[in-house]
This record gives C-alpha cells, structure tokens and sequence, in this order.
C-alpha cells in the first residue's frame, strides 16, 4: 500500500520553481503516492486520506484570502491537528515560506508583517539550541545557508504559547548588527509531526541559476534590486554546497522520517 502524499501549491498560478523542486525531492523516496491540489487557484484541497501533507511557497500577503480556499484551507489544517491529538496513525505535514507564515498566524503562535524591504538572495540561517538538536538539520552547518524571498516575516514570538502547544523555534535570520530590527523567526517544530521553514529549503543552485541568468529575469532583478545585490545573489549560487546542502538535507530529512514513522504504524496495526 502506497503512502499517499498531498502537495498543495499555494502560489496561485504564478510560475515558479518551487512546485517542480518539491517533486524532485519526494520522487527520491519510492512507494510515494503524489497529488498535486491547486489550492488558491482552484479552491482544490485534499481530505484527510492522506498521510503526508507538503505545503508550498507563494506570492501575496499570508494574512488575505477570498474567503473560500483560505477557510477550507484551515479547516483541513485544524481537522489535521486534532486527528493527531486523538489518534495514533499520524499525519504529517510541512510548511514552506508563504504556508509557514499563513500557518503561524492561523495558530497565533506570533506577529506576521510586512517587511522593511524584501529580503532577495541566498543568506545565512542560524539555529537555535533546539534547531542543533532537531533532526531535520541533521547535517547541516551552522550557520546553513537558504534562499530567501520574502516580503512578509514572522517575528515576535508569543513565547506562553508557543510553550503550551509545546512548539519549538528552529532557526532564525542572518544576524544585522547594524540593522536596529528583530531577527525573524525562520523555523519550527510545531508538533513531532510538523514542521515549518519561512524559505525556499526546497532551491537548488542548479535551477535557480538557470532561471535567475534568463535575460528577462537578469533585466528584472537588477531593476527591482540592483546589480549588486543581483550579483552577491549568483556568487552564492554559483558556490553550490551552500544550497546544495539545505535542499539535499531538510525536506528528505522530514520525508525520511514521516515514511519510516508510518511504515511503523502500518506494522503495529497489523500485529
């Protein structure tokens, strides 16, 4: 019996890299049964037969919906969490970016907010005491490296809450000591079943030089952000074990985990 997967593409019709990388990564993993729901596009949602649950990227604010697939869309996250509280076959779930921030504002867990300025580039992650002992980065260094693309972050932790749902913080932004602002929160372990990133762990340098070198892409990037940027941009990409190493490690690590997980819960409801 296959282990059914749900990815959910939140990016609203918008081309992107992100959807075809996750497929790459799950592809890895034999006996994966997957299905592609366009949530935001077409209000298309999976129920609660699945038992892995990845949700992708995307543009826009994570604090607006229309109403319809943003209210299906927690309704199922709720059913979800409560199916875990109460039973043994668990379901698994992962968040990236734009879900990450949509998830932590859904469960009050802290501040969702619009940037300063768009954070644009590959730039360094740092793990907390936690994050060093959380096992989806195992592997990684300290400070790994992510690319990071985002308009809204999540910040200001309410840290009772956090306690209480038992939920620990992973990661958090490069360190700015010369920029007066408070790091944002870049993952977390929000139960032993899901886990969240607010960046793309699913990048790679190959695909995302490929894409940011396109002469219409080069033209728009370094209009929107200069060519400094632009360029400090590739340097990273082009130094491939920076990425290489966070796409290679997070998402396969979680996966990894969820399959052994309910591979074992397959075997204890047959004994």
């Amino acid at each position: 019996m296959p282990i059914k997967l749900a990815l959910l593409d939140m990016y609203n019709g918008i081309p992107n890299l992100g959807i075809d990388n996750i497929r790459e990564i799950i592809q890895i993993f034999k006996g994966i049964e997957l299905t592609l729901f366009d949530v935001r596009g077409k209000c298309e949602l999976p129920g609660m037969d699945y038992d892995i649950y990845i949700s992708s990227g995307g543009p826009g604010s994570p604090l607006e919906g229309d109403g319809v697939w943003d209210r299906a869309y927690f309704s199922l996250m709720n059913r979800l969490w409560m199916h875990n509280q109460r039973s043994t076959k668990k379901k698994f779930s992962f968040f990236i970016c734009h879900s990450f921030q949509m998830i932590c504002h859904h469960l009050s867990l802290g501040s969702v907010i619009n940037r300063k300025s768009e954070s644009f580039g590959v730039f360094p992650i740092h793990m907390t005491e936690a994050g060093k002992k959380e096992k989806v980065f195992k592997g990684l260094t300290n400070p790994f490296y992510a690319a990071d693309f985002r308009h809204w972050q999540f910040i200001q932790p309410f840290s009772d809450r956090i306690e209480r749902m038992g939920c620990e913080i992973l990661a958090l932004e490069k360190i700015r000591p010369h920029v007066p602002l408070e790091r944002a929160i870049m993952a977390m372990r929000f139960s032993p079943e899901w886990v969240g990133v607010q960046f793309h762990t699913e990048a790679d340098p190959e695909g995302m030089l490929e894409h940011f070198t396109l002469p219409e892409k080069k033209e728009m990037m370094v209009s929107k952000k200069g060519r400094d940027k632009y360029e400090d941009m590739l340097e990273h990409l082009f130094d491939r074990e920076k990425l290489s190493l966070t796409y290679s490690t997070i998402l396969p690590s979680f996966l990894s985990d969820a399959i052994q997980k309910i591979t074992q819960q397959r075997k204890l409801q047959t004994t």
